[in-house]
């Protein structure tokens, strides 16, 4: 989610092989198109790129196993839309990774409207069907938050 040109998208694509699909999705038409050149560049073509809105990534019900964001979720101006509908997309046991700069550590020198503590996070995902799995911490300066969708969820509209 906020795939920009595709640092992510082009890396899981080759783990997952040909016959999985990676999801690129992203609220900007030119990073799409930046995705695809970048992509075309490479030969990958189990990507596909999504325009999602600022409420909506625009995935269909049940349809990913992860959804990855990152440095992305705090720029979000309609997150529990945003988490609504990204919980609706996710497969049953399928999970959401928030990584995001870690807001308790005062070293991290990145501005504090673009860092998230795990608390913000949690209380967040709250009113979701997600269940927290764990916490990552061995990035030098963010966390991976990691949920699992634990129920059935409408579309946000």
């Amino acid at each position: 989610i906020g795939v920009g040109t595709g640092y992510f998208a082009r890396r899981i694509a080759r783990v997952i092989g040909p016959k999985g699909t990676v999801y690129g999705v992203d609220i900007q038409p030119e990073m799409l198109e930046l995705l695809a050149k970048n992509l075309g560049k490479l030969g990958i073509k189990n990507v596909k790129g999504v325009l999602g809105t600022i409420k909506n990534p625009n995935l269909p019900a049940n349809s990913i196993d992860l959804a990855l964001m990152v440095d992305v979720y705090h720029e979000f101006s309609h997150p529990h839309e945003m988490l609504q509908n990204l919980c609706h997309a996710l497969k049953p046991g399928g999970r959401i990774a928030f990584v995001e700069y870690r807001m308790e550590d005062p070293n991290v020198p990145i501005k504090l409207l673009h860092k998230m503590s795990q608390l913000q996070v949690m209380k967040e995902a709250t009113p979701h069907p997600l269940e927290w799995v764990e916490t990552i911490s061995v990035l030098p300066r963010q966390h991976v938050i990691v949920f699992k969708k634990t129920g059935a969820t409408p579309a946000a509209k």
